[in-house]
């Protein structure tokens, strides 16, 4: 099986092409090639398959195996291999009301519907970076989902391993739980991060991000992905901390935010309440998986 390494701010994945390639068990496949010892080495797998409403489909394993209807990272980099290595490819234009045109477009379809994606080409021809609409943010409590008992969360008290933190929480297609905090070096994440994925408010689990809003258009954040653990990069996570951030007064709709693999753009307009991320994808290597 032929597959290629990507990655998006070094949230990395193995990339399947579909589209010539059958896998019949992708949730131990995920599994098996994301072992960063006895495998390839990722955050879990994506495979690029052909779609009927869409240029391309997009489906998600966690490093552990398990299934995610949605990845910003992800879909940057999809959407750079369908263009690159010429799967699909159109003349469409995006534009971003008020910053960039891209001279190029794709639709993706993911388990959160079809997204449109704007591509920026480099002088090799190549795409260079991604802008998506990553859709309306979903902040009711049952569609998150998060067993709380009102509508929202925001700003929720939490009392965890002797910590009183606050919590909001998104969904951009897959559900998150954001902590604003002075100190991000104080945080020890690797053991917070999975206790708070599987508390008892998340029957479907959770991203856990924690955050330092630097000034009004700027975040610096860390990650802890739902089934892969500490991550450099989480796209659907910037994007829910930055409408965190402008719930609870704490930045801009327009911010950067920076992330341990490099920095993102986010912009949540109130035009259309839509969500729009821009990042760098980037193609690694190739290679055969030898089953």
């Amino acid at each position: 099986m032929q597959f290629t390494k990507m990655h998006g701010l070094g949230n990395d994945y193995v990339y399947v092409d579909c589209f010539s390639e059958h896998i019949d068990n992708p949730a131990d496949l995920a599994v098996r090639i994301s072992n960063r010892h006895f495998g390839v080495g990722s955050d879990g797998l994506i495979l690029i398959e052909p779609s009927e409403i869409a240029d391309a489909r997009m489906r998600m394993f966690n490093a552990d195996g398990s299934e995610s209807p949605m990845c910003g990272n992800g879909i940057r980099c999809v959407a750079k291999y369908v263009y690159d290595h010429n799967l699909a490819r159109t003349d469409t234009e995006f534009s971003l009301p008020g910053q960039t045109t891209f001279p190029t477009s794709l639709r993706i379809e993911t388990g959160r519907g079809i997204l449109t994606v704007g591509l920026d080409l480099g002088q090799d021809g190549l795409v260079s970076r991604v802008c998506v609409n990553m859709g309306q943010p979903i902040l009711e409590s049952t569609q998150i989902p998060v067993a709380a008992e009102t509508p929202t969360v925001v700003n929720l008290p939490l009392h965890i391993e002797g910590q009183d933190l606050s919590m909001t929480c998104v969904s951009m297609g897959n559900p998150h739980a954001v902590f604003f905090c002075e100190d991000l070096d104080a945080i020890d994440l690797p053991h917070l991060g999975p206790i708070i994925e599987r508390h008892e408010l998340f029957p479907q689990r959770v991203n856990v991000h924690f955050v330092k809003a630097e000034g009004p258009d700027e975040l610096t954040m860390k990650t802890w992905e739902r089934g892969s653990g500490v991550t450099l990069a989480c796209g659907t996570g910037a994007c829910a901390c930055a409408v965190a951030g402008v719930l609870i007064g704490q930045c801009d709709r327009i911010v950067t935010a920076h992330l341990p693999g490099g920095d993102l753009q986010l912009n949540w307009r109130q035009e259309d309440n839509c969500v729009y991320m821009t990042g760098p994808a980037a193609e690694v290597f190739a290679g055969i998986w030898p089953e």
